[in-house]
């Protein structure tokens, strides 16, 4: 068979740069064929995702990718660890897969590499001054970074290197690919367009940020300058329908109930929650209705503004750090979203060369079929609740159960 080539995204929403990435990686590769596996409708830096998960695979079908695979909600709505760990498998479980593609500022290969060694072996001298400055009450990506400079005796690369979440994203990605042995191949894009946090238009290249901003301030004019004209075309239509949702504000009065109720023994079972922050939480939604409010009683030096919004998902979903050490000990489903005729071939490809592998195409077939294995019961579940709250978010047409009714997306 050609190469086929995997990437993860989030696409949120898919615009030039995604596809400035897809079709690099495609002529970089001599892929003739690609695999997507992209989170469903909450993301990873602890938000909502635009639109839902099938007008995200409906944009990227449109643009070229031949299969779109959901990465389910426990590794979407994860650690960039988590995130990373869980793409890779589910990639390296298809036993197709030639090349992995991802973004970085940073394109030099074997500088990431070089990281993701340390991060993956641990030698005992990291583990030392990482302990040591976990121990001065600095975030997890704080004392991870001043104990890498200080092993490498090296502070200017690597600060550079990881002031960037899509560098950080690499990393775990490569780290990944080390754990499971795969036989996929790393290839990097460097990124052209603006930071993922940036608002700067660069051209006809924004970061997904800028044009989720663009959309919460109604500046619609710019979008056709933005994104493929059939992405465009999938967003206007969202947002007419009323089923776009812009960030995870949309859902802070649900998420302060929750926390509310929650006593602080469960709160401590959230994901991201550790060292007494249970506490400051109880406290927090106990005296404020938004979630600025909370967030800037909330954040300092130890607790990133990201990991408190996931920590926030965490709530809104019911995930608990059960859910998450499940999700780590489990290869996931192939849960299909949307595929044109190349990915209907490419699933054929998948199940001869992995025949144990779930390939869920009807939610309702496989959770009728009696399934034994647990963890994908439990995976699942939480994708399937993962959309029922989101609807929520709804202007109009606010339906539950769309995992069992929305068919997939297919061109």
């Amino acid at each position: 068979m050609a190469n086929v080539l995997g990437i993860v995204a989030e696409y949120n929403p898919f615009h030039n740069g995604h596809l400035y990435h897809l079709e690099k990686s495609k002529k970089d590769t001599g892929s003739n064929y690609s695999i997507a596996v992209i989170s469903g409708n909450f993301t990873q830096r602890g938000s909502t995702s635009l639109v839902d998960k099938w007008e995200k695979a409906q944009m990227a079908i449109s643009n070229g990718v031949d299969l779109v695979i959901e990465l389910p909600t426990l590794y979407a709505t994860s650690s960039a660890e988590n995130f990373a760990d869980g793409a890779i498998k589910l990639l390296d479980s298809l036993k197709i897969v030639d090349y992995v593609s991802f973004g970085a500022e940073t394109p030099n290969s074997n500088a990431l590499d070089h990281l993701a060694d340390i991060l993956y072996h641990e030698p005992k001298e990291y583990k030392a001054l990482l302990s040591i400055e976990l121990g001065k009450g600095l975030s997890f990506p704080k004392a991870r970074e001043n104990a890498l400079m200080m092993y490498l005796n090296d502070q200017k690369n690597i600060k550079n290197i990881l002031s960037s979440p899509n560098n950080i994203l690499a990393i775990e990605y490569l780290k990944a690919l080390k754990k499971y042995k795969s036989r996929m191949n790393p290839h990097i894009i460097g990124r052209f367009e603006s930071d993922y946090n940036s608002n700067q238009i660069k051209g006809n290249i924004a970061s997904s940020t800028a044009i989720r901003n663009m959309i919460k301030n109604n500046a619609f004019n710019i979008l056709p300058r933005l994104m493929p004209q059939s992405s465009c075309a999938v967003l206007a239509k969202g947002i007419k329908t009323g089923h776009a949702i812009p960030d995870i504000s949309v859902f802070e009065k649900e998420i302060i109930y929750n926390l509310r109720k929650m006593t602080i023994a469960e709160i401590k079972e959230l994901p991201d929650v550790s060292e007494g922050l249970e506490f400051a939480i109880k406290e927090a939604a106990s005296s404020c209705n938004t979630i600025v409010e909370f967030l800037n009683i909330i954040k300092s030096k130890r607790y990133t503004t990201t990991r408190l919004q996931r920590i926030l998902v965490y709530a809104l979903l019911g995930i608990t750090k059960k859910d998450i050490e499940v999700s780590k000990r489990t290869v996931p489903y192939v849960r299909v979203l949307g595929f044109n005729q190349n990915g209907k071939n490419l699933l054929s490809e998948i199940s001869r060369a992995n025949p144990k592998l779930h390939i869920i195409t009807s939610v309702k077939k496989f959770v009728d079929s009696n399934n034994k294995n647990r963890n994908l019961d439990i995976l699942l579940s939480k994708d399937i609740w993962a959309t029922n709250v989101y609807t929520i978010g709804y202007n109009n047409d606010s339906w539950s159960n769309l995992d069992f009714t929305h068919k997939m997306i297919m061109m």
